[in-house]
């Protein structure tokens, strides 16, 4: 498959599978009339597989050393992109950003193999509305000296992350158009 048939059918998989309809409320404490449960597709072994292959081809020919992001939206996205991206010839390290350190063992706010200072990362996410829990990831890892070349992420709610993360070279799969809401 190319790259639109990948996105095609990933596409039909969220509207099919993670599109649900009903008063929620999100994230960012702001109430939606849809909720988009971005575990069913990064959980779900063919949305796994095709959210990691868009992403490996979103990334070609960008010079990066390691993916990932917050924990939970991105972890599983980061384990198929790295893995996935073993098969190329050209590994990826996938990272988690925990929401706070540990107060136990080695007490990091990253987990997986250590971020590097100058390493180019890519985040990832599931799902992002107002893009604050990414920006503070990203804090996070840039603390470690590590340079966020890229911000991805399977859905975007356009409520604000484009503005929020535009220095991070963020780049949403699909946004609400691309899913029939608003």
């Amino acid at each position: 498959m190319d790259e639109k048939e990948l996105k095609d059918a990933l596409l039909k998989l969220i509207l099919e599978k993670a599109l649900r309809r009903g008063d929620f409320t999100l994230a960012s404490g702001k109430k939606a009339s849809f909720y988009l449960d971005g575990k069913q597709i990064t959980l779900d072994p063919q949305g796994l597989f095709l959210t990691g292959k868009v992403i490996l081809a979103m990334l070609h020919g960008v010079k990066v050393d390691a993916v990932g992001g917050p924990t939970l939206g991105a972890d599983p996205i980061a384990a198929a992109v790295s893995l996935l991206s073993s098969q190329s010839g050209k590994p990826l390290r996938a990272f988690i950003v925990r929401k706070e350190a540990k107060k136990h063992g080695t007490q990091k706010m990253v987990e997986g193999p250590a971020i590097q200072p100058g390493d180019h990362v890519v985040m990832l996410e599931d799902v992002i509305t107002t893009g604050g829990s990414v920006l503070k990831a990203i804090q996070d890892v840039e603390a470690l000296g590590a340079k966020v070349v890229k911000t991805i992420c399977l859905v975007d709610r356009n409520e604000g992350a484009a503005k929020t993360l535009d220095a991070y070279g963020y780049s949403p799969i699909f946004n609400l158009e691309d899913l029939g809401v608003s």
